[in-house]
């Protein structure tokens, strides 16, 4: 039994929990099995937790068992752990890293590269299918993987072209995995956790917030070597990916389209600013092959 694995994942599901806040646990105490042991004033003063909360979250950790309910609720769930050897390689190095994450369906593709981050805008243009086909039907063929947040447009795109021509795919949502958003994309969500995986940092139970979408989008461009921007406005999540991507070293790459087009605009953007121009496949493999030594050897 790995106790400082089971303690930290049922600190996890403590509702007012924030990531800050476990760090600064994890920092005083990598077991923490002496946190567990503090006194309300000692959660106050060591771990900056304010005085309503560390009260709430004295009486939770005092009821902390191994077989304890909210542990057992997780069981179908696979969950990673910052503690763990199988934790996401390319996660490991990234500013932030999520300290927990849980998954459905297939964990063996945590890991897989070549990985390409594929985002954009939720209202795409006419012409956004036909230019996603064609720059990734090609690279399914040849076992590329497909990390997206499975939100309506692009992402649904992405998702679909991996799961309908037998590829690969990762969907990072936003909120629990109980909570699967937008709710038109229900079927694609049991579709992805049962065929390829879907991933989350929060707890099951937790339902989606706004600040949770540009949280998960360092996770996106964290599980890939690189960020294809397809379709994106000038300010919009796509860019905060594309931001997000470059403070992890990874490379950004950018669709060009007609320049009276809204949904050009922030890929111009990029693209002007240092992005790689994507015309077709052969850019991204060239890229990837440039570079995979980097990667293969993590």
């Amino acid at each position: 039994m790995n106790l400082p694995r089971l303690r930290l994942i049922y600190l996890a599901q403590f509702p007012q929990i924030t990531r800050s806040l476990m760090y600064r646990m994890i920092k005083k105490d990598v077991t923490l099995s002496t946190i567990y042991q503090y006194s309300i004033n000692d959660l106050v003063d060591q771990c900056h937790c304010p005085l309503k909360t560390a009260k709430q979250l004295h009486q939770y950790l005092s009821e902390f068992e191994p077989n304890h309910n909210n542990l057992k609720k997780l069981h179908h769930y696979k969950i990673w752990t910052i503690f763990d050897e199988d934790y996401p390689r390319l996660l490991k190095n990234i500013p932030d890293p999520p300290i927990i994450l849980y998954g459905l369906g297939r964990s063996d593709y945590i890991n897989h590269l070549p990985a390409l981050a594929v985002v954009g805008t939720r209202r795409p243009s006419k012409f956004a299918k036909k230019n996603m086909y064609d720059l990734l039907a090609p690279l399914v063929n040849k076992d590329w993987l497909f990390v997206s947040g499975m939100a309506a447009g692009i992402d649904g795109y992405a998702h679909r072209i991996a799961d309908y021509y037998g590829g690969k795919t990762i969907a990072v949502i936003a909120g629990g995995l109980n909570h699967p958003y937008p709710s038109e994309h229900l079927d694609l969500f049991q579709r992805l956790s049962k065929k390829h995986l879907v991933i989350s940092e929060y707890p099951p139970h937790t339902r989606p917030e706004r600040y949770h979408f540009p949280e998960r989008n360092r996770i996106i461009s964290g599980l890939a070597f690189a960020t294809l921007v397809i379709e994106a406005q000038e300010r919009s999540g796509s860019l905060i990916t594309a931001d997000q991507a470059l403070e992890q070293g990874r490379e950004v790459l950018a669709v060009p389209n007609a320049i009276s087009l809204e949904q050009a605009k922030g890929c111009h953007y990029l693209i002007q600013n240092g992005a790689k121009l994507v015309q077709s496949t052969y850019d991204i493999l060239q890229e990837w092959d440039e570079l995979k030594q980097n990667w293969l050897h993590l």
